[in-house]
């Protein structure tokens, strides 16, 4: 099922399977921002990760004696959910899980997903809710990957990356290494990255402690303001094939993050794993602007 929902500035098209945007266009020029989910590149457009993000140490991990498997970023972006409360400009996605997914994930949850357009913006809720009577291990993520070039008479090297680092932190720089996480070090400077063919050739560009990333043409000036304060985490990527990068560029903030080389597999010590009290709520939000 797909639902719509607009204001002066922006449509968005979102799909309820895995609540999942599939299009956002700027009605003054008819522009869509978002990648087609061309299955040759990459075949999915905006998804959310849960119960993890990024890829497990051998793809398993344990938990209270028990060895669990679950491939890279989880199943939520798989699921359908139910579409809750609507208007024109806002709608939330609802999903509980039932039981269906104990084998791979030993707690029962419920997840929810509002979009509400605010002018020129799209904001992203999230809340998760822990049905169990004991504490619950999880991360959660977003994967909104964004066209480049947006117009014909572009190129990828005509859009940079400008970073806003969160005040009075340090910023930590990653890289992924067979889909694990090591740790680079403090950069010297990141505050402007330009799109190159090869920028991606050796996986994500990892970062902690980064509070808005906006991806812009020195072109036409279009472009997209991700807005993320809070998150621990962001990755930036885009599918290397052939030599080249794909034609989107995705900007993810995240709430955890892929195991470490030297990850024990004990879920509970998982790197940036987060935990929720009994019948609690997590809840967060970002921010993407459409120039």
């Amino acid at each position: 099922m797909k639902i719509l929902i607009e204001n002066e500035w922006l449509k968005v098209e979102i799909a309820s399977n895995g609540a999942e945007v599939q299009k956002v266009e700027q009605k003054k020029q008819g522009l869509n921002y978002m990648w087609t989910g061309d299955s040759a590149y990459w075949g999915r457009v905006s998804p959310t990760l849960f119960p993890i993000v990024g890829r497990l140490k051998d793809h398993q991990y344990q938990l209270e004696g028990h060895t669990y498997e679950m491939s890279q970023h989880g199943f939520l972006r798989d699921v359908e959910f139910e579409v809750g409360k609507q208007n024109a400009t806002d709608v939330s996605f609802h999903f509980e899980s039932a039981g269906r997914f104990l084998h791979i994930y030993p707690y029962d949850f419920k997840a929810e997903i509002r979009y509400v357009l605010d002018q020129d913006s799209l904001v992203v809720h999230w809340e998760i809710e822990n049905l169990q009577m004991e504490e619950m291990y999880f991360s959660i993520g977003a994967h909104p990957a964004f066209r480049v070039p947006l117009l014909e008479n572009e190129t990828i090297e005509d859009y940079h990356l400008h970073i806003v680092p969160a005040a009075n932190k340090n910023v930590k720089e990653y890289e992924l290494k067979d889909g694990l996480i090591h740790e680079k070090g403090t950069p010297d400077e990141i505050s402007m990255i330009q799109l190159t063919d090869s920028l991606f050739a050796h996986d994500a560009l990892v970062y902690s402690n980064i509070d808005q990333i906006t991806l812009l043409s020195d072109q036409s000036k279009h472009g997209v303001e991700v807005m993320f304060e809070e998150f621990p985490f962001v990755g930036i990527w885009s599918k290397y094939i052939d030599g080249k990068m794909a034609p989107f560029v995705c900007i993810e903030p995240w709430y955890g993050i892929a195991d470490t080389h030297d990850a024990t597999g004990d879920f509970k010590e998982k790197f940036g794993i987060n935990k929720l009290k009994p019948r609690e709520s997590f809840r967060t939000m970002y921010k993407m602007r459409f120039k």
